[in-house]
């Protein structure tokens, strides 16, 4: 049997975690935390404190137990770090020059886009999936209807969404949801470690359904 794509994994996760912090140490452990409540797939995002060392640390201390990828990655440059410490999949806000760049370099993207127009465009450069920013928004009605001229695509809203949401947006047929700060809180920045996994528990619980 064939491995599994990255799209496929988490396609079969559905929960894709996303640090943002401005206390390295507290991002480090809010990371292994989410490894420790269960959670496999999550972004440190470029615009944390120190993201690069976070995101090394985050890679070296889980091992091969999560998928952990860099998120708001806009420049080839920044895809190049972020690569060179350990990312094994790119997210990016927008259509950024990150996007093809990623592609070209055979790493799984997640290519940030909000109009029917961009979700062509993500597709056109290559990116895996598309990252529908920002989803809370619009809600989940905006997912279907993005889901009829582009049923094949796999969407993953982000943005806003909370964990009563997640059954609403899967069932509308999101790939996953990404979420930021509605799990992990203030944990990022020094919050309690128990209350962001106490909302692991509970996000890791609503994909599951």
């Amino acid at each position: 049997m064939a491995e599994q794509s990255f799209i496929e994994r988490l396609g079969e996760h559905r929960l894709l975690g996303i640090i943002r912090g401005g206390d390295p140490q507290a991002s480090i452990a809010s990371a292994l935390t989410l490894a420790e409540a269960g959670a496999r797939f999550f972004e440190i995002s470029l615009t944390s404190a120190d993201a690069l060392h976070v995101l090394r640390e985050v890679t070296r201390q889980a091992g091969g137990h999560v998928e952990v990828g860099a998120g708001t990655v806009l420049t080839p440059a920044d895809a190049d770090a972020a690569l060179e410490h350990g990312a094994g999949y790119i997210v990016t806000p927008a259509l950024a020059p990150s996007v093809a760049h990623a592609v070209s370099a055979g790493v799984p993207v997640l290519a940030g886009a909000m109009t029917p127009t961009e979700v062509l465009s993500a597709v056109d450069q290559g990116a895996d999936a598309v990252k529908i920013f920002p989803a809370g928004r619009f809600g989940p009605g905006y997912l279907k209807d993005l889901r009829g001229p582009f049923p094949e695509v796999p969407l993953v809203p982000v943005g806003g969404v909370g964990v009563e949401d997640v059954p609403a947006y899967l069932g509308q047929g999101a790939l996953a949801v990404g979420v930021a700060t509605p799990l992990c809180g203030d944990a990022p920045d020094g919050g309690s470690l128990e209350d962001l996994r106490s909302r692991a528990g509970q996000f890791l619980e609503a994909v599951r359904q």
